[in-house]
C-alpha cells in the first residue's frame, strides 16, 4: 500500500455515510477516522538516516572501485611505488563524501532530483580533483602519478557516480511512491497556531512528512473540528492509543512554551511512546541560539524526546541480536535439549509453555518457555505470582526457574521471530498485578519501558530484580532500572549485560521461585 492523504479519506465520507466508531477489545472509542487509519495495513518505513548512510557508502565504494580499477588497468606493474596512488584514491573517497555533504547531495530531496543532483556532482567532484591537482604540485609528487591514470579516475568515476545515483534516485522515488519513506506525523494543538504549523509544514518539499491528523484537549470554539484541511481526531489519551495502534512517528506540539502547565501535562502522557516529539518554534517569540534548533524543511523545532534506538542503532542491535542469539542457540543446544527431556519425564504435559505479553510499543507477543508448572495448574494470564515453595511448581521446574534455564526457549523468539531481544526490559504477563493492582497503577511512567524491544536478561535482571514482584518497591526498583538501560543504551553494555548474566544468577537469585 502507498501513501495515502487523511483529507481524501474526509472526502470519501462527504460522499456517502460516515462509519460509526467502534470500540475494539475494550479500548477506547475513537474518532471514526481515527479507526479508520489505525485498520490501516502499513509496510515498514525506513529511516532517512539510514538510506542516506547507504548512499554514503555506495560513493565510497563507487570511487575506491573505479580508482582502483584504472590503477590495475593502466598503472599497475608499470610503477615501482604505488604510495602515491594507495594513498590518492581513499583520500579522493573522503574527501568526496565531506564536499557532497557540503553541497547537501546526501538530503532525501536531493536523492529524488535527478538534474540538480547530477550538476551538484560534477561541480564537487571536479573542485576535489583540481584541489588534488594543486596539492600534488605545492608537495612536488606530480611526477609520481600517472596523469592518464589521474584524468581516467576523474571521467570514469563521475560517469560511475552518474549511473549509481540514477539507481539510486529510481529506487528512492519507488520508494516515495510505496510510502516507505514517509514519517507519519501527529499535531497537537488546533486553532490558529496549529493551522499556521500545517501551512508552513505543507509548503517544505521533501520533508517525508504525513499527517495524519491534529490531536487536542480543547473543545470549544479554539479548537475547530477542522484544522488547515485536516480533521481534529481526539484528545491527549486517544493520541497515546492511537499510537499503540498504529505506526506513529513524530508528534509536534504548537503550544507556546509560556503554555508550561498544560504542556508538561500532554508531556507526561506521551513520553512513554516510542516516537520522537517535538515542540514548534516557527511562532514562538522567544528566540534561542539557532544550534538549540532543529528543522523540519526551514522549519524550527525543539527536541523535547527522541525515539531510543533508532536509525542505525536499529540495525547495530537486530545483528547484535541475530548473530550473537544463533551463537548461543547453538552453544546451549545441548543444554535445552537435556532440560526438554527432564521437563518430559518429570510431569506429564508439553515441554514448552507459551505465554502473552507485552512487547514493543505494548504489541501483544507470544514468548516461549520451558514449562516449569504442572500442566493442569498452568496460569497462562498470570494471574497468581509463583511464590516460595509454589505448590504449582514441579521438581524441574523449581531448578529451571531458579537458573531461569526456563527463558532459554526465548532465543527462538530473538532468533526466528524478532520480537524479542537479547538485552532489554523483561517482558511483563499481560495481566500481571502486584497486590491486586496492574503495574501501570502502582509506578508512573510504567509504560516507558516498551519503547524498546523486551529481552531475554536486561540491566535490571543482572542487579537482582528478577523474579517475584510483591511490594511496590521492587516493581519501582526494576522499572527504574529498565528506563535507565533505555535511555544509556549501547553495543557495550548490551554485551556488559550478557557477560555479567551468568554471575548475577548464581549470586541474586533470592527472589527467583
Amino acid at each position: 500500500m502507498g501513501a495515502f492523504d487523511v483529507r481524501d479519506l474526509i472526502k470519501a465520507d462527504s460522499a456517502g455515510p460516515a462509519p460509526a466508531s467502534a470500540e475494539s477489545g475494550g479500548t477506547r472509542t475513537f474518532h471514526p477516522l481515527a479507526e479508520r487509519i489505525a485498520a490501516m495495513p502499513l509496510k515498514q518505513t525506513l529511516s532517512p538516516v539510514l538510506v542516506e548512510g547507504l548512499v554514503r557508502l555506495a560513493d565510497v565504494l563507487a570511487i575506491l572501485g573505479v580508482g582502483g580499477l584504472v590503477f590495475a588497468f593502466y598503472v599497475a606493474g608499470k610503477v615501482e611505488d604505488a604510495l602515491a596512488y594507495q594513498l590518492t584514491v581513499p583520500l579522493m573517497a573522503v574527501g568526496a563524501l565531506a564536499a557532497f555533504q557540503a553541497l547537501h547531495l546526501y538530503h532525501i530531496g536531493a536523492l529524488r532530483n535527478v538534474v540538480s543532483m547530477a550538476v551538484r556532482i560534477t561541480a564537487g567532484w571536479t573542485l576535489l580533483f583540481l584541489l588534488a591537482l594543486a596539492s600534488f604540485f605545492f608537495l612536488k609528487i606530480g611526477g609520481q602519478v600517472s596523469r592518464v591514470w589521474f584524468a581516467g579516475f576523474y571521467g570514469i568515476g563521475l560517469a560511475a557516480l552518474f549511473v549509481e545515483r540514477l539507481a539510486v534516485s529510481l529506487i528512492v522515488l519507488r520508494l516515495t511512491r510505496m510510502g516507505r519513506l514517509e514519517r507519519r506525523t501527529a499535531i497537537v494543538g488546533g486553532g490558529q497556531a496549529g493551522e499556521e504549523l500545517i501551512r508552513a509544514l505543507e509548503a517544505q518539499r521533501d520533508t517525508g512528512l504525513r499527517i495524519c491528523g491534529v490531536f487536542d484537549d480543547r473543545s470549544d470554539d479554539r479548537s475547530p473540528d477542522l484544522v488547515a484541511g485536516y480533521p481534529k481526531l481526539g484528545t491527549i489519551d486517544d493520541l497515546v492509543e492511537f499510537a499503540r495502534r498504529t505506526k506513529l512517528d513524530l508528534v509536534i506540539f504548537t503550544l507556546p512554551i509560556s503554555a508550561e502547565t498544560r504542556l508538561l501535562a500532554m508531556l507526561r502522557k506521551l513520553w512513554v511512546l516510542p516516537i520522537d516529539i517535538r515542540l514548534s518554534a516557527h511562532m514562538s517569540k522567544l528566540r534561542f541560539r539557532p544550534r538549540s534548533y532543529s528543522y523540519i524543511g526551514a522549519v524550527p523545532v525543539l527536541d523535547v524526546f527522541d525515539r531510543p534506538i533508532a536509525d542505525w542503532d536499529i540495525v547495530v542491535k537486530w545483528l547484535f541480536d541475530k548473530i550473537v542469539g544463533t551463537l548461543a542457540l547453538v552453544a546451549l543446544s545441548p543444554l535445552m535439549l537435556a532440560t526438554a527431556i527432564a521437563v518430559k519425564l518429570d510431569s506429564r504435559g508439553p515441554i514448552l509453555f507459551r505465554q502473552k505479553r507485552y512487547g514493543f510499543n505494548n504489541e501483544m507477543i507470544e514468548v516461549l518457555k520451558f514449562r516449569s508448572l504442572y500442566h493442569e495448574m498452568s496460569d497462562f494470564a498470570a494471574a497468581k505470582q509463583v511464590t516460595k515453595d509454589d505448590p504449582r511448581v514441579t521438581r524441574v521446574g523449581r531448578f529451571i526457574r531458579k537458573t531461569s534455564i526456563d527463558e532459554l526457549p526465548q532465543l527462538l523468539n530473538v532468533v526466528f521471530k524478532g520480537n524479542l531481544s537479547l538485552v532489554g526490559p523483561r517482558p511483563h504477563a499481560v495481566h500481571a498485578t502486584m497486590q491486586n493492582r496492574a503495574y501501570e497503577q502502582v509506578v508512573d511512567g510504567y509504560f516507558a519501558r516498551h519503547k524498546v524491544k523486551p529481552g531475554i536478561t536486561g540491566w535490571a535482571q543482572i542487579h537482582g530484580w528478577r523474579g517475584e514482584t510483591d511490594t511496590e518497591d521492587k516493581i519501582q526498583r526494576r522499572v527504574e532500572h529498565d528506563l535507565y538501560y533505555i535511555e544509556n543504551w549501547s553495543v557495550l553494555l548490551d554485551l556488559y549485560i550478557l557477560i555479567r548474566t551468568p554471575f548475577s544468577l548464581m549470586t541474586k537469585s533470592e527472589n527467583a521461585y
